[in-house]
């Protein structure tokens, strides 16, 4: 089974420290699915439901000066939707990575949505086509949450199974469950 290497830690802004509520900014730079969207908050949020965290999403258009503690932003570079026939697109490397500067995670992310399309695409047969729309939004909350878990935990460490692993594979990103394991919600909570 071939695997897809979801983070990699890069440089970019400012330390931020997280409350219970948190402002998850949604910055998509190309095209979208509103039905993907709407599934990868609901994954989202019930990976993240054992964190015992409050997340609030909001598009770019709608962050306010008010959003600015307890603030993740996340761009969506790429198409993120599931064209009816599927294109070459070359899927190594990361599916998304969270910047950091000086060795501190920061709360800023980037997800390329043409390789995690790439990535289910070679995972789904029959039927799942007809649930495409579905499948993207699991896996991109899936995506999402794994780099979300960096940007709480302040750490750029990994899980050894669930949605925290270094690595998941297309089928991983669509099988019908892939959970948050309780070690990762530790780290979250710096326990």
């Amino acid at each position: 089974m071939r695997l897809v290497w979801i983070c990699a830690l890069t440089c970019l802004a400012v330390p931020s420290a997280f409350g219970e509520g948190i402002t998850i900014v949604l910055d998509f730079q190309g095209p979208r699915s509103e039905r993907s969207v709407a599934e990868m908050k609901r994954e989202f949020a019930g990976i993240m439901k054992d964190s015992a965290l409050h997340f609030d999403f909001r598009s770019r258009s709608q962050a306010s000066r008010e959003d600015l503690s307890d603030l993740v932003v996340v761009r969506f570079t790429g198409k993120c939707v599931m064209d009816p026939v599927g294109y070459l697109y070359d899927e190594r490397g990361p599916m998304a990575f969270t910047y950091s500067t000086d060795g501190i995670v920061q709360p800023f992310s980037e997800v390329a949505c043409d390789k995690v399309t790439s990535a289910i695409r070679s995972a789904m047969a029959g039927g799942d086509f007809a649930k495409s729309d579905l499948l993207l939004g699991r896996a991109l909350g899936r995506v999402l949450a794994h780099e979300v878990m960096h940007i709480l935990s302040k750490s750029g460490a990994h899980g050894r199974t669930g949605v925290a692993k270094t690595a998941l594979s297309g089928s991983q990103l669509i099988a019908p469950e892939l959970r948050l394991e309780p070690e990762d919600v530790a780290r979250i909570h710096g326990r």
